[in-house]
């Protein structure tokens, strides 16, 4: 195909997928369709009603950058800073996972069981561990305002991003961030309401095995669960049911092939209810919801 002497959205377009194709890139038009928006801050269907623009030497040269960043394979989320998430658009860097729409599932199940603040006397006490960008806990602190919300996070660098994702959606006074690791920043007794996770949950092997846009971009931390994917899980279900008040609720999200192993681990916590497994829309497991009992 040669190369046009003019640079229009269209030729942009024809001539960038197969370079990302080429390279083995998922998504290739998808990629350089969300990476042109981004240059030009224009919709994704403007690229086609205003195909025949042309594009200035500045534009073209800050595309052709980003276009061979993500034929080196970093994920479109970290190349452009952003990634959409519940109703918010979320601040993304390399040091938080990039949010799923799989994770959804989690907020929707932890939005069955919050009431709205009409709805109860007091306001509950909500936590969300490891929050990295905060997508979690600021969804649901959008939804559900009038509780207590709070996260923790190990990483400095992954509670910078979240606190600016809380300022950015207009939440920074409705939730409390805190470095830790898992519930240890929380006094046994604590009495929440709720507790909601996403932790890593991929066994080392199978991280390994995973695209290049994962293995070799999103923290690891977020991602490797040990050998078989439990250890964080293990940690979090071992740990709740002293924190949590008589009632209170765990959710987590997990792997496919997890719900037997989360099980085994509740049966052996004092305190813990047998979980109750939520697939989504693949008909995948997806979400342990479990009760303290007691």
């Amino acid at each position: 195909m040669d190369r046009p002497q003019t640079w229009t959205i269209l030729s942009v377009l024809k001539f960038s997928r197969p370079y990302l194709e080429e390279r083995g890139v998922p998504e290739a038009r998808l990629s350089v369709e969300t990476l042109l928006s981004h240059v030009l801050s224009l919709p994704r269907l403007n690229l086609y009603t205003d195909h025949e623009r042309p594009l200035t030497p500045d534009e073209l040269a800050a595309f052709k950058a980003l276009l061979l960043r993500r034929a080196a394979r970093e994920p479109v989320a970290y190349i452009t800073g952003n990634r959409g998430f519940w109703s918010l658009d979320l601040a993304v860097t390399p040091d938080v996972l990039i949010p799923r729409p799989e994770t959804e599932h989690l907020v929707e199940e932890a939005l069955s069981i919050v009431p709205r603040r009409e709805e109860t006397s007091r306001p509950w006490r909500v936590l969300d561990l490891g929050t990295g960008s905060g997508a979690i806990v600021l969804a649901l602190a959008s939804e559900r305002p009038g509780h207590f919300f709070a996260a923790t996070d190990a990483s400095a660098a992954a509670l910078a991003v979240a606190r600016n994702n809380a300022r950015r959606a207009g939440l920074a006074d409705a939730v409390a961030f805190v470095r830790g690791s898992w519930l240890s920043p929380v006094r046994e007794g604590a009495a929440l309401d709720l507790i909601v996770s996403n932790p890593p949950y991929i066994a080392s092997e199978v991280l390994r095995t995973l695209e290049p846009e994962v293995r070799d971009w999103e923290p690891a931390g977020a991602l490797d669960g040990g050998p078989d994917g439990l250890s964080d899980l293990g940690t979090i279900l071992s740990a709740a049911p002293a924190r949590l008040a008589p009632g209170g609720w765990l959710l987590v999200e997990m792997g496919h092939d997890q719900a037997d192993g989360i099980a085994k681990i509740a049966a052996s916590v004092p305190g813990l209810g047998e979980p109750r497994i939520v697939r989504d829309y693949a008909r995948m497991p997806r979400v342990a919801v479990m009760q303290r009992t007691g």
